[in-house]
Parts: C-alpha cells; structure tokens; sequence
C-alpha cells in the first residue's frame, strides 16, 4: 500500500520522537493502530460489498445466457405432439412375462419338508 524504505521510516521515527515526545509516543503509536485497523475494517467492507455487486452483475449475465441458450434449444427442437404420458410410458416399459413354474411333483401334493435341500429327507433319520 505504501511504499516506504527504511531510511523514511527512521526519519518519521526521529520526528515522532521529537515532535510527540517519547513520554507520549507508545499511546500515540497505539491510537495510530486503532485508526490503521479501523481503515482496514472499512476497507474490508467496502471490497466485500464490491465483490457481492460483481458476484450479483455476473449471475445475472449467466441467468441471459442461460435464457437465450433455452430459447435457441426450444425453437431447434420444438415440442413433441401431446400424447399421452401414460400410453407412452405404457410403449417404452417392459414388459414382465410369467416364468415357467416350478416342476410337477409325481404325487401332485407339495411336501414342504422334503424340499429344502439344506435338510436331509426325513424319513432318512438317523439312529
């Protein structure tokens, strides 16, 4: 922000001292701080409230060319015609279709014990 060598710094310095006093000089270099960060601290809202303007100016140009990207799109590829959604919904699913079942059993009577194949047959107990 300033640009200021060491041989300028003394010079203030030497002036501080000489003009304030070096009573004084601590609580005048403590007021010049509360001013520096007050300085800072508006300068920091002002670039915070700059940064939103250019933020709000930038959507706002994206939210145009989005328009127009969607106008050029629309009148590219017009609308189909009004079917319906649920024939076609109806013409794109597919279609389940019923499996064979399962085996016919000889006896015609299913044997809900005997056909779990992790469990041997229970007549087969052993004794």
């Amino acid at each position: 922000m300033f640009d200021l060598s060491i041989s300028e710094i003394a010079i203030i310095a030497i002036i501080a001292t000489v003009v304030i006093g070096p009573k004084e000089l601590p609580r005048a270099l403590a007021t010049a701080g509360r001013w520096m960060a007050k300085a800072r601290g508006v300068m920091a809202n002002f670039r915070t409230g700059l940064d939103a303007m250019v933020r709000e100016a930038e959507l706002q140009e994206m939210e145009k060319k989005w328009a127009a990207e969607n106008e050029r799109i629309m009148t590219e590829y017009p609308a189909l015609p009004d079917v319906s959604l649920a024939d076609d919904a109806a013409a794109q699913e597919p279609r389940m279709e019923p499996l064979d079942g399962p085996p016919a059993d000889a006896s015609g009577s299913p044997d809900p014990i005997n056909d779990r194949p992790d469990l041997p047959p229970a007549g087969d107990a052993k004794s």
